[in-house]
């Protein structure tokens, strides 16, 4: 079910009056409804895929059970491994089986062997990157001593399917978010409020930033051959803002649901655009992506602890296997591999860290260097994704040869550039956001200043609400 479909709109206010107004104060019942509403919502797409959320909920949750038990180190591995390799391998098996066998039959190709093998028509279920990850922390975290296993089966169940960021994140902890379903819950009309305005931000950064600029990304990717750099450049600019308003506004929509149901979940995004550096780029995007791989995967490898040989070699590793994450491609591969590139010269200047605040904190514009900075980490950016959007790195660097030719100073046509007045609104209205959680964070405006916005804002969405909405772009991972 998608957040910008008039299925969501119907189902959305059901689940609320009946959680607030006819199970309110029996948190069990509370957490067995959200449980089948979850289920409801992910089984909308295809609810064969049910199975695979049941089966990594039921082998987590027992596991769990057993690991504090466990009387040597040798059983505890042994059990956080069964976890692993379940999770793990449902998530190879739907979605890297065949690239993983194409790959292998296309290196023995290179060498002149001509292999026979089968791949499989699987459908990639949606969201599986997503959960997988939220339930291993879950095991990972009892193993290390983190993490207390609950005996609240019914809780933790939710905990996995929780609806709003069941298919593409926040990535929880359970650590933040498990508690919350075995607490009593109150309504709180403020953090409602909150809520309903920040899914309102989100839908703008859906259906209007990111559906408009899917339009223009997918005719110019679809004849990069025949356009001028400067509309490449165009392109490119225009991918940013599409992926960044539909993961960004799923983020928003996810979280401000959430908090109609008394819940608070992590922030994901935090105005990355405004990045001076490509380390502090990483901090603000997919928050949840990047401090997972951070605790799971470049912490375990020795982190910043070892000799810089190592340390290069971890920040390589987790900025690759990021990209994997993103998907089974090549080209995914590529992006991680040169954000990871990108990040080296930081970590040996010892300056990965030194933009920890937000940008111009207390001024209101940017002085001159850091609007070079920010326009630098904005362009090297949008540079990897020209890698990420392309269907082979092949047609990747092709794209840039002809980005960089002498038509990049060339003035697109009036066709492409008609969308830049909205995206440059949209950034100078997040620049004066920037110290905020999120756009619509102006509960403390006058009533009427208020009022007028969420009716204009809510004009615009109706304008351009699809019958037929578009997808998020992150349900393919």
């Amino acid at each position: 079910m998608l957040f910008n479909s008039i299925e969501f709109i119907i189902f959305l206010p059901i689940v609320f009056f009946i959680y607030w107004f006819v199970l309110n104060k029996k948190i069990v019942y509370q957490n067995i409804f959200l449980l089948i509403a979850s289920y409801f919502f992910y089984g909308w797409w295809d609810w064969r895929f049910l199975f695979l959320i049941v089966i990594s909920s039921f082998v987590d949750y027992f596991v769990a059970q057993k690991i504090p038990f466990a009387k040597t180190t040798k059983n505890k591995k042994l059990l956080l491994l069964i976890s692993i390799l379940v999770n793990l391998g449902m998530l190879g098996f739907f979605k890297y089986y065949n690239f993983f066998v194409d790959s292998f039959i296309d290196s023995f190709a290179a060498l002149g062997f001509n292999l026979q093998a089968r791949t499989l028509n699987v459908i990639l279920p949606v969201g599986i990157s997503f959960y997988t990850f939220q339930t291993l922390s879950y095991t990972i975290d009892i193993y290390r001593g983190k993490l207390e296993p609950t005996k609240n089966i019914v809780a933790f169940f939710s905990y996995v399917a929780f609806f709003p960021q069941l298919v593409a994140g926040p990535i929880e902890r359970a650590i933040n978010l498990l508690p919350q379903f075995t607490k009593q819950r109150k309504f709180d009309l403020e953090q409602a409020k909150e809520g309903m305005r920040q899914i309102l931000g989100g839908l703008i950064k859906k259906v209007i930033i990111a559906d408009y600029c899917a339009v223009q990304v997918d005719e110019i990717f679809a004849n990069y051959g025949s356009q001028s750099g400067s509309v490449l450049l165009l392109g490119l600019v225009y991918f940013a803002f599409q992926v960044y308003g539909d993961f960004a506004g799923y983020s928003d929509i996810a979280i401000g649901t959430a908090k109609l149901f008394g819940f608070s979940l992590m922030r994901n995004f935090a105005y990355p655009f405004f990045s001076r550096d490509i380390g502090e780029f990483w901090r603000r995007w997919h928050i949840s992506l990047s401090t997972w791989f951070r605790d799971y995967l470049y912490f375990p490898l020795g982190g910043s602890r070892s000799d810089t040989y190592m340390v290069l070699r971890n920040i390589v590793i987790i900025f690759t296997v990021s990209g994997l994450w993103h998907g089974a491609d090549w080209t995914c591969i590529a992006w991680g591999f040169m954000n990871g590139i990108y990040f080296i010269p930081l970590y040996l200047l010892k300056m990965n860290r030194q933009n920890l605040d937000t940008v111009a904190e207390n001024r209101i514009l940017p002085n001159p260097k850091e609007i070079l900075q920010m326009s630098f980490t904005f362009f090297m950016f949008i540079l990897s994704l020209s890698v990420f959007r392309s269907l082979t790195v092949a047609d990747a660097f092709e794209y840039n040869k002809i980005m960089f030719s002498k038509s990049l100073f060339s003035i697109p046509d009036i066709e492409h550039i008609k969308l830049m007045p909205v995206i440059i609104l949209f950034v100078l209205f997040e620049w004066f956001s920037r110290r905020k959680q999120h756009v619509m964070e102006i509960g403390n405006l006058p009533k009427v200043i208020r009022w007028s916005i969420y009716m204009i804002v809510g004009f615009i969405i109706l304008l351009a609400f699809d019958r037929d909405p578009n997808a998020f772009f992150y349900f393919q991972f």
